[in-house]
Formats: C-alpha cells, structure tokens, sequence
C-alpha cells in the first residue's frame, strides 16, 4: 500500500468495536442544552456527589439557573468571559453551566498557579469576572487590580457537605486550612448570595459555532496558548465518546470517579460534559491523591474513570490498594501523558482491570485516539483514531508527506472536535494548523492495522553525536526497574556530541538507588550512544496538574544551574 493511501483508507476502522460506526451524524446541540434535555430525562437521579453530599440534576439546574441569573444581573452577557478558579466541587459544574446559559465564554484555571501566571491568563482572556476558593480570596482580590476583573464569587469547600461533616468543618476547617474567611469587599460574594433569589435566565441565542471556552495549554513547551473551544467541538467530542462506548448508555448503575481536574481540558470533557450528556453520577474528587481516589472507589463503587498516569503510579505504590477491590469498574482510561507500558502490566496484574489509553491535547478537546472499548487493545499504543477523526503521519522536514505504516513522523489532524485557534495568538495559529490540519509536534507512527504510537515530543528529540534519540525509549527502559518511580530523560548541550544525554530519576519509596546501579543497568538495556552521561537521583519532578513531566523546567533548571557556576 502507497504512503499517500495508507491514512485515507483508514485501516483502523476494521478494529472498531461491533456498533461504533466511522461517520456521526452529530446533533447540533449546545452544552447548556444538553444539561437542560438531561434533567428533563433523568432530574431526580444524582448528578453530582461531593464529599457524600449528592445533588440531584433537578437541584443542579436549578443551581445553574439561579447564577446564570445572577451573572446576568452583574452585567455579564454574551461574549464576555468569566474565569473560574477552583478544585473539582459541585460549584465548578454549576458554575461552568451558568456561564455557558447566557452565553458567556468559560475561562478554567488550576488552583496551584502563581499570582503571574493567573493574571497572564485573566488578562489575555480579557475575563471580567472570577468565581474562586475561598482560600484564594484574598490573593485575588489583590490581584484584581492588575486585571479587569471587577467582581468575584468565593465558594467554600463547607458550602455542600453532609450534615456531620459540615459541623467538623466548621470546628477544624481553619484551623486546617481548609476553609478560611474572606473580608468584606465591595463587588465581592459568597456563593450562597451569588444564588440566593429564584429566577428564569434570559434565553439568549447561542450557535453552534459560538466559543464556549478558552482553555489554556499547559504550557509545557513554552508560554500558555489560549485554544479556542466551541460548542461544536466539545458537543462533538461527547458524542464520539457515546459513539466509542455502545454499551455504557443512559445506564442508571453508571458512576463516574471525576478525578481529573475539572480546570484541565480531560477533566472538563470526560470527567464533567461526558457524565452530564449521558445522565451519570458523578464523584467529584478535589484532591485526586492516591489515598482519596482508592477511598472513593471502595466506598462509591464507580463504574468509569478517565484517570492520567500519575494517578496510576500512584495507586500501584499505595498500600490501600490492597484492600480495593477495583473490578467495579467497567472502563478505566489513560490520558494526558504517555503511560508506560510496564505501569499498564503491573495495574492489570495487581488488579484484575484494563486501562485503555488513549491520546488527545488541548486543541483537540481533548481526544483524537483511543483503545478500543472491548476490543483489540495493544500496549504501548494510544489506539486509533475516533470517528470522524482524519489522523496522518508527516515527515518531519516538509510536514507535506506522508509517511508509510510503521515510519516515524509527525502526527496531524483534522476533525470536529480540533480548535479553530489561539486567542490573540494568530502566528502561532498559522504555525499549527496548516491547510485545514492541526500539527502536534508528537513523533509517531501507525503500524499496519492502523494503531497509532507516540515516540515523542518533537521538540524533546535528543541529537547526540549525530543520533536521534528518543527520550521515551530510555523512559521505557527504566519504568521496568524494579526500584525506579518516576524518570525523565533530556539533552543538555555537549561541546563534543552537540546533546548529551541526562537522566532523572524517582526511586520507589523506601528504596534506595545510586548512580552506578542505573548505569549498568542502561548499559545492559541501551545502545552505547543512547546512554546517559549524567544521573541526577531525585525526590520528585516537576510535574502538570495532569502528571505531565515538564521537561522545559528541568531544562531551566539546568540552564540556571550551568549560569550559576
């Protein structure tokens, strides 16, 4: 088969489980429409459980109703933007939906971000209002002179939990940091004052090619780009999902385990609009940590998660897992990160389940591939293209060419679900989208059955003595150690071979790991040229909200650390 027909002729389509069709004759429905025909289907049913408190859908539209009110009141109408700054709580979805209603653009932050990185965002997003945690108050209504923000909403971890637990939140919570008290401010209001009077929302006309959200990279490679999302893309996006998933429909036992950040682009797509489209419950989890996600899986019994690598790591090394038995769920995914192929063994041998992983980006809303639900999975790979979903591998020079099964290029895309573009960011724009397809800068190929495989970041390729190495081989390599947690490999320059390699790594805990083991390992494991000339052993990595390593601070950090001597 030709290079040039190799992608056109789909191949992976013969691996689609029974039912799932190629081509979607999408619904041209918005997301505050879909939250609207799911109440409508299923309105006593929970929607929502936070810390044992549930919501039904019925009270969570009300929820929606009674903010949209409010914000519309505030002056916030179709267009403007409206930052949200908060962990996974029943206050991020309604919140999120309020927005939406009245046409207003979605604007999502992670919680941890530094005061400059949050202005950067509130600033190019030209976001007007905020909705955020009370123990960020203060911080923000600092910050709100270096923005246009000019109100804010705080919310409370306390605002909805049992009632046992709301009395042991008001005795400890402070004194634990978890909740705190926020100064009387003028244009500044609690939650249960932002929602505090009955109303009907302005019906307001909404497209389905209108933005819904601006949601930012994560800024792993370089500065924080603004995608813009629609409707269109993130409707879409669900539908695929419920196109992949034939047999998890409108289930009534169906329980989502809601880990991933609502603020990151997986936890907002499959964690939140995904569960709202096909009437789950969902299990918001606000500190998705190892001991949290298995104490909500024993107690909750979840039926699906869209879970990241760190996460898995995480509960492989956790002694709980022992005692969770995690055949409840039926399907358990991988994104955000590459995830290594001795974690996906360990997990299946230590407890039973399958992790289908999958591959998507920000620009993408965020998925393109994914493992087949009950079908052909194979290790290693993201699986294959969703319906409707163009993928092509290009050689790197050109980005014109298309490479033959089983070689290495550039992935591109084009499909519903891909970004029309960065905010203020028209250079970029042209840069990675080219004649319709979105460029990944990920190295990867697709073997003859059309599963796909991610080499690596392009930008992360290591060049050493003429060679091209790929940082996710050595990755590979020491994730088989027996005492290796976490590793990261880079270039760092060489006077001599251009790149040398550099490792890093996180032993186990409890274990102890010295240079010289690692060595002979690589040594038995690597060719000569591909072995590192330098090991740092580490306590930890710098990580993204989604257990991404980012490789661009250990670069700084060696930059600033060659600067220092």
């Amino acid at each position: 088969m030709e290079a040039k027909d190799v992608y056109s002729k789909k191949p992976w389509l013969k691996f689609y489980s029974e039912g799932v069709r190629g081509k979607i004759n999408y619904e041209k429905i918005c997301l505050h429409e879909i939250l609207e025909r799911t109440v409508s289907k299923f309105g006593d049913r929970d929607a929502l459980i936070f810390q044992g408190f549930r919501m039904t859908y019925n009270e969570l539209n009300d929820t929606v109703n009674r903010l949209a009110c409010f914000l519309h009141k505030k002056g916030i109408k179709k267009g403007d933007v409206v930052s949200i700054l908060l962990p996974n709580m029943i206050q991020t979805v309604a919140a999120y939906y309020a927005i939406i209603k009245i046409g207003g653009i979605v604007q999502l932050n992670n919680p941890l971000y530094t005061d400059r990185e949050l202005a950067y965002q509130f600033n190019d997003s030209n976001s007007k209002f905020l909705i955020c945690l009370d123990l960020l108050a203060k911080r923000m209504i600092n910050l709100r002179k270096d923005t246009k923000i000019k109100e804010i909403i705080y919310v409370s971890i306390g605002d909805y939990l049992p009632p046992v637990k709301k009395v042991l939140i008001k005795l400890v919570g402070k004194k634990k940091k978890m909740i705190a008290d926020v100064p009387s401010t003028e244009n500044v209001y609690s939650w249960f004052e932002a929602i505090s009077e009955d109303g009907i929302p302005p019906k307001v006309k909404i497209g389905f090619e209108d933005t819904a959200a601006y949601q930012y990279t994560g800024g792993t490679t370089g500065a924080s780009k603004g995608a813009i999302l629609t409707h269109k893309n993130l409707s879409c996006l669900v539908q695929m999902y419920k196109e992949w998933f034939p047999a998890f429909q409108h289930d009534n036992d169906m329980v989502a385990l809601s880990a991933p950040p609502i603020f990151h682009v997986l936890g907002m797509s499959a964690a939140m609009n995904l569960p709202i489209f096909m009437g789950w419950t969902s299990v918001m989890i606000p500190k998705p940590q190892p001991k949290e996600l298995l104490e909500a899986t024993r107690k909750y019994k979840p039926t699906f998660s869209p879970l990241v690598p760190t996460m898995y790591v995480g509960m492989l090394q956790h002694p709980d897992l022992k005692k969770t038995d995690m055949r409840c769920y039926k399907l358990l995914t991988s994104g955000g990160s590459s995830l290594p192929v001795e974690v996906l063994k360990q997990f299946k041998e230590l407890t039973g389940v399958d992790i289908n992983e999958g591959f998507g980006m920000t620009e993408t809303s965020p998925q393109t591939h994914l493992n087949p639900s009950g079908g052909l999975n194979k290790a290693g790979s993201i699986g294959i293209p969703y319906p409707d979903t163009e993928v092509k591998i290009v050689d790197i020079k050109t980005g014109k060419k298309p490479m033959p099964a089983g070689k290495e290029g550039e992935m591109i895309f084009k499909g519903p679900q891909v970004t029309k573009g960065y905010l203020n960011k028209p250079d970029e724009t042209k840069k990675t989208i080219r004649n319709g397809w979105l460029y990944s800068g990920d190295i990867a190929y697709m073997d003859k059955d059309g599963f796909f495989y991610i080499v690596d970041r392009l930008k992360d390729l290591i060049i050493t003595g003429g060679y091209n190495v790929y940082p996710r081989e050595i990755e590979e390599i020491l994730y088989e150690h027996p005492k290796i947690q976490k590793a990261a490999a880079i270039g760092i320059p060489d006077t001599k071979k251009g790149e040398a390699i550099k490792i890093f790594v996180v032993p186990n805990e409890g274990t102890t790991l010295d240079s010289n083991e690692i060595m002979k390992y690589c040594k038995e494991k690597l060719a000569k040229y591909k072995l590192p000339s330098t090991i740092e052993i580490r306590t930890s990595l710098p990580e993204s909200n989604v257990g991404k390593i980012l490789k661009k601070e250990l670069r700084r950090e060696e930059e600033e650390n060659k600067k220092s001597k």
